[in-house]
């Protein structure tokens, strides 16, 4: 009996692999969907045989595998080469690999004890990442975290522990307001970590931009000046390196001279732009980055990393251990038979932390520094392609000239709006052209794109490109199907 059940059992696995490498297969073939789309009470009622409710008694294998399929049939493929919805997207083979490993592993990188190898493998690619940054011999330190919003926040932590280490116990009593700064672009992260952090959102200045998304440093300068006026203290200033919508890089070294006048925290928030410091040709627009106290990068975005691989790097080391150690004898023990400095689970927030080192150190074995640096100029080549063949074209208006990054945002007029002189009416029309355009993509489940509003302009679509496979054909079927169906709104 116990020689079946074995055998059950990895029958079973070989299946569950044959359902995935099918999938991979289908991802990169441009004939299928980018979604099977369905409304969420259709998914609920329960569709051809695939049912969410949970059961008391066991179901069987055949029903798990069926399960299997149907839960990736009903997904969106997000490595599909014509999925251009967010800043992540792509199925890196190596990659997957990776994750497969890690998961069959099944660790948790607290401590060297129980993740030797993926423990030392984070080390170095931090080091080396540091390096990139450009700080000295790629000293500092940091830590692989769930996405840019917790490292952002680490930041948050971590500035307020250098100049207010007491309110590690006493609180936010103990310290006087404290003021952050960021742009009116930046990631609503920065906010998030000003209302978790207890310092409350009105004490987040946003700061104003040029018309290409980039912080104005003479308006950081004055707001500064403002807090200090009412007796507050300013204490931490977030550049964006790629911002989330148009992509832009704020103007670090500006930026970092008046950090140094006024005596404040600067962190680069590089979540999206980050991955540049990998391209020779495209670096110079993180100038700068090695002023930085703190940088957030994510590999898991530009860089085609799976999901999820996000890294803060903090050019002070033992800083991060200062402000979040707690020294748990259970799992912390000082009188280990290793060197426990390898331990690097009293440095973060969490206690359970997943591993998301390997699949990126796998990566990066597989294509070298050089590999990446041609993925990443290859995505800002098809950026520029998509920019020129748009910039011109009857039926399209750019929202900024010339992108920084791989964001292109660019509205369609319908020829309905195209006589139209601006009025609040046309304005009212033109905010429903993309979301509709949107909604009957999804529906034929041909491609899918992002759009937005941003300030006083209406609704407009973001296109990024992070993915490895993306063709000049992909883009060309995108501003084809942006035209076809927007063709009699």
């Amino acid at each position: 009996m116990h020689r079946e059940k074995k055998k059950a059992t990895m029958q079973f696995l070989l299946e569950v692999v044959d359902i995935l490498t099918n999938y991979v297969k289908k991802t990169f073939d441009r004939s299928t969907k980018v979604l099977d789309f369905h409304h969420p009470h259709q998914l609920l009622e329960g569709m051809e045989g695939f049912n969410l409710e949970l059961s008391d008694q066991p179901e069987s294998l055949e029903q798990i595998l069926v399960d299997c399929r149907d839960t990736l049939k009903y997904g969106v493929r997000t490595g599909h080469p014509r999925f251009f919805n967010q800043l992540s997207s792509g199925l890196d083979i190596i990659g997957l690999a990776g994750e497969w490993l890690t998961s069959t592993a099944n660790t948790n990188m607290f401590t060297y004890e129980i993740a030797p190898v993926f423990v030392l493998m984070e080390q170095l690619t931090l080091k080396k990442m540091r390096e990139m940054i450009g700080w000295p011999a790629g000293e500092g330190d940091g830590l692989f975290s769930p996405g840019g919003a917790i490292s952002n926040m680490y930041s948050v932590m971590i500035a307020r522990y250098k100049y207010f280490p007491e309110v590690k116990t006493k609180g936010m009593s103990a310290a006087p307001r404290l003021v952050l700064f960021t742009s009116e672009h930046s990631h609503y992260s920065i906010k998030k970590a000003g209302a978790a952090l207890g310092f409350g959102t009105d004490n987040v200045i946003l700061l104003s931009t040029d018309e290409r998304g980039r912080v104005i440093p003479a308006d950081l300068e004055a707001k500064i000046l403002d807090v200090k006026q009412k007796g507050y203290v300013p204490l931490f200033v977030n550049a964006t390196a790629g911002s989330t919508v148009y992509g832009a890089f704020d103007p670090i070294n500006e930026i970092a001279d008046i950090c140094e006048k006024y005596n404040l925290w600067l962190h680069v928030d590089g979540a999206w732009g980050g991955g540049l410091l990998m391209s020779r040709k495209h670096r110079h627009k993180l100038n700068g980055v090695e002023r930085a106290n703190s940088v957030t990068w994510n590999p898991h975005k530009m860089m085609g990393v799976p999901l999820q691989c996000s890294a803060i790097l903090v050019r002070e080391k033992g800083i991060l251990a200062g402000c979040n150690s707690m020294c748990a004898g259970y799992l912390f023990q000082p009188d280990k038979q290793y060197d426990v400095t390898y331990d690097t689970g009293d440095k973060a927030i969490q206690c359970g932390r997943h591993v998301d080192i390997f699949k990126f150190w796998l990566m990066w074995k597989a294509k070298g520094t050089i590999g990446f640096e041609q993925h990443i100029d290859k995505c800002l080549d098809l950026s520029q392609y998509l920019y020129n063949k748009i910039n011109n074209r009857e039926g399209f208006q750019m929202v900024f000239d010339g992108p920084q990054h791989t964001n292109v945002c660019f509205w369609y007029i319908p020829p309905s709006l195209r006589g139209m002189s601006d009025s609040e009416e046309r304005r009212e029309k033109l905010h429903r052209v993309a979301p509709k355009i949107k909604a009957m993509m999804m529906e034929s489940g041909t491609t899918m794109v992002g759009y937005q509003p941003q300030g006083n302009k209406v609704n407009f679509f973001r296109m990024v490109v992070s993915n490895a496979a993306v063709t000049q054909s992909d883009i060309d079927f995108l501003v084809d199907e942006i035209e076809r169906l927007g063709q009699d709104l």
